[in-house]
């Protein structure tokens, strides 16, 4: 068994990455509401491909079919619960007064705003798993670690450009959507070190897997009604799918290669 403070470092190496995805910002030399199209359509398709082709087929191993899929629609409920509790992001369909009297850039910006910070919320979930995930297995297996820590941090990539390209949106600062992407990524360390000082002893392979199926339902929840119907909206259908079908390639193509 290794020292814990290599796989720690593993863990955050690979959470941290997420801010590379993030430094997409600085090179989108104006805000377009065109732009906005293809690339939300594209973080839909990412979290998406990882929901299934990744999370849910690993909670489906470690718990089996049944369970997992349980978890993974726990999950949607969830979401659609949280969703009911805090003001949905689609605010220019509400007809009260205090959102007729919003400009329509106004609309824009807090229906982008939510947009960003539940999609860090929904990747941050999907790190923190992912965190525990990298130290346990550093811990057994250094070369396991750091090729399960490698291919993460593959991932990270696109999911920090999920997380910054809203925010930056929303608020016209490159420096708050890295900062949010880099804070997305974050969770993953920050998931280490709560399962080496509490959770580890107690950590079995069925909670994390089930865990898993868990995030992956928050994750397609946030796709489907935060990022999809915002992609479609200012822009067309075709821009959309691109986007969307773009990002699910991507991701085919770092779980393949990487």
């Amino acid at each position: 068994m290794i020292p814990a403070q290599t796989a720690f470092l593993l863990t955050t190496l690979a959470g941290l990455s997420a801010g590379i995805g993030g430094l997409t910002v600085f090179f989108i030399k104006k805000p377009k509401l065109s732009y906005l199209s293809p690339l939300l359509g594209f973080a839909a398709g990412v979290m998406i491909y990882i929901s299934f082709a990744e999370l849910l087929l690993e909670a489906i191993d470690g718990v089996g079919f049944l369970s997992a899929n349980m978890a993974f629609f726990v999950g949607i409920l969830f979401m659609f619960g949280l969703d009911k509790l805090v003001p949905h992001a689609h605010i220019d369909t509400e007809p009260d007064e205090f959102h007729k009297k919003l400009s329509k850039d106004e609309k824009t910006e807090a229906r982008l705003k939510k947009a960003g910070v539940m999609t860090a919320l929904g990747i941050a979930l999907h790190n923190f798993p992912e965190g525990m995930a990298v130290f346990t297995v550093s811990l057994v297996d250094v070369s396991v670690g750091v090729s399960v820590a490698m291919a993460i941090a593959a991932h990270n990539i696109p999911e920090g450009i999920a997380v910054a390209v809203p925010i930056f949106y929303s608020s016209g600062s490159r420096a708050k959507g890295f900062g949010y992407s880099l804070l997305s990524g974050v969770a993953e360390p920050v998931g280490a070190a709560i399962g080496f000082l509490i959770l580890y002893p107690f950590l079995t392979e069925s909670v994390l897997s089930a865990t898993l199926g868990f995030v992956g339902g928050i994750m397609v929840f946030i796709s489907f009604d935060e990022l999809l119907p915002i992609s479609r909206e200012y822009g067309d259908e075709h821009l959309s799918n691109l986007g969307l079908f773009l990002g699910m390639f991507i991701m085919m193509i770092t779980l393949v290669f990487v």
